[in-house]
């Protein structure tokens, strides 16, 4: 007489989380933002004040651009080579105006491949087409940390 089974019935484990992890829930909420008209002095002092590395463009309630750290460094070779003072230079002038951005329902998979295929650091988050937030690299390493990889979504 031989058991076919004897270890009873196994439950089926099942892969994933039951919810996604989306950008929204490791985005930055509260920016720091600039105008196109701020010069590039004052946005110097708030990146340094702040210790960020950039931040987001914004006219009349829209995302117009990105300024970042490289774009202050371009103000300061340009002002050396050319002789020109820094202090009227405005964002308008250094801040890039194509901008890459990532909606807010999107997986941090999905930001973490975007990243990947990126020169960029950071992400605009936007939620019906205006700006809710911004989702950086290292937002991105945090939320893997707090994750399992037997927990990821495959």
């Amino acid at each position: 007489m031989g058991f076919s089974n004897f270890m009873g019935e196994r439950l089926k484990q099942t892969k994933g989380i039951d919810a996604q992890i989306n950008v929204a829930d490791y985005m930055t909420k509260k920016l720091i933002h600039f105008s196109p008209s701020d010069t590039l002095i004052d946005v110097m002092a708030s990146l340094a004040r702040n210790e960020i590395t950039g931040g987001p463009v914004v006219s009349k309630g829209e995302l117009v651009g990105m300024i970042s750290e490289s774009d202050c460094m371009k103000t300061l070779s340009d002002s050396k080579y050319f002789n020109i003072p820094m202090g009227t230079e405005t964002v308008e002038k250094y801040m890039s105006s194509i901008v890459e951005t990532i909606d807010v329902n999107a997986s941090i998979f999905e930001a973490a491949e975007k990243f990947h295929k990126s020169p960029y650091k950071r992400f605009p988050v936007l939620e019906n087409g205006k700006l809710v937030g911004q989702i950086s690299q290292h937002d991105i390493i945090v939320a893997a940390l707090k994750l399992n990889s037997h927990n990821w979504k495959h």
